[in-house]
């Protein structure tokens, strides 16, 4: 039976991140409403991103222990995703669809490339060869590899002009509800505690009750929503401020602070030894980024009248996202990491980054 811990128990790190969130949303409100420097606002409100959707995963890991790596993987990389869903629904809003799409791509890259390869770098430096857990590392990346395909079939759809290019927004949200399903039929899966997870696998206890992990969950998500907005209008004139692309501007800069959860939460179970937790918050992230929150972006700018969004992508992104995809599963596929792989998968990531800088 599991027994609540006697009382809420925050550690130094917890203050760092709870001060630290609220005094960058204030400062990024002031930004916003008081027409501070573009840059300067940009950077504040993707500062004050980051740290909320640190707490974000800060208070999922503190509810997913209880439940096993599966679960808390998948409630991870869903209510960690709420920042960049914000942040693609505003920018919708607001005309950027190009900044919307390679934010999608480049999220997938940056958690198959720069996080993951992170992960195994760090882990394999400190702790040698990781083991993945064979069957639900094989699971998770059959399903990346046919979710991210699924993704890309109207993009293919369309530069081999087919008749179903003619159709693009009907193709996308009719794609958009298969997928959703197919993530409805993946949970079970996901969910499931396997026999490998031992209560001492590095894990630590929670120190948080259900209802602080839960009200602090609410509040950050809530903030968080907030500031997307004002990330997102300072996002235009911060590009055109320092000359950046729309695509390196999603492709990176969007990615990157959208996922912070993952950025920070997969290498630091990595660090510690956890290297099939981190493996499953990881790989988490693309699938439902590619089974949810592509197909739910493309219904909402339907339903809601936004600036059209479909699942047709350049050339570019495609290639870009197939290659990753097939690298990062056959270096997985074995079950087994090292830090020599972890440091190709960053060094393609910063290869594919480089050729979007100039748009």
């Amino acid at each position: 039976m599991t027994t609540a811990t006697a009382s809420p128990t925050l550690i130094r790190s917890d203050k760092i991140i709870i001060g630290g969130g609220l005094a960058l949303v204030v400062l990024a409100g002031l930004a916003h409403y008081g027409s501070w420097n573009a840059v300067l606002a940009f950077v504040l409100s993707a500062a004050a991103v980051c740290i909320l959707a640190s707490l974000v995963g800060r208070s999922v890991e503190q509810l997913g222990d209880r439940f096993g790596a599966g679960a808390t993987g998948v409630l991870q990389s869903a209510l960690g995703n709420l920042p960049e869903l914000f942040i693609c629904i505003f920018a919708l809003r607001a005309g950027l669809v190009d900044v919307v799409r390679a934010a999608l791509v480049g999220s997938i890259l940056a958690n198959l490339l720069l996080v993951l390869g992170l992960a195994f770098l760090v882990g394999g430096l400190k702790h040698g060869t990781q083991q993945l857990g064979s069957e639900r590392a094989r699971t998770i990346v059959v399903l990346m590899l046919l979710s991210v395909t699924a993704m890309a079939i109207p993009s293919l759809a369309h530069f081999v002009h087919t008749p179903a290019g003619d159709h693009e927004q009907a193709f996308s949200l009719i794609v958009s509800v298969i997928l959703l399903a197919l993530f409805a039929l993946s949970l079970p899966f996901s969910l499931r505690r396997h026999a490998s997870e031992g209560a001492g696998a590095g894990h630590e206890p929670p120190r948080w009750s259900i209802g602080m992990a839960v009200g602090l969950l609410a509040v950050a998500s809530a903030l968080a929503a907030f500031v997307s907005d004002w990330f997102v209008t300072a996002l235009q004139p911060a590009m055109d401020a320092v000359n950046i692309s729309q695509a390196f501007a999603g492709l990176v800069i969007v990615a990157i602070a959208g996922n912070a959860i993952e950025n920070v939460v997969g290498v630091q179970l990595a660090a510690r030894g956890d290297s099939e937790f981190a493996f499953s918050v990881v790989l988490n992230s693309p699938i439902q980024i590619a089974l949810v929150l592509a197909p739910v972006l493309v219904i909402v700018s339907q339903v809601f009248g936004l600036a059209s969004f479909t699942l047709v992508l350049s050339p570019m992104l495609v290639v870009a996202l197939l290659l990753a995809i097939i690298l990062a599963a056959f270096i997985a596929f074995d079950g087994e990491s090292t830090w020599l792989e972890g440091a190709s998968l960053i060094a393609l990531y910063g290869i594919i980054a480089t050729a979007f800088w100039w748009g």
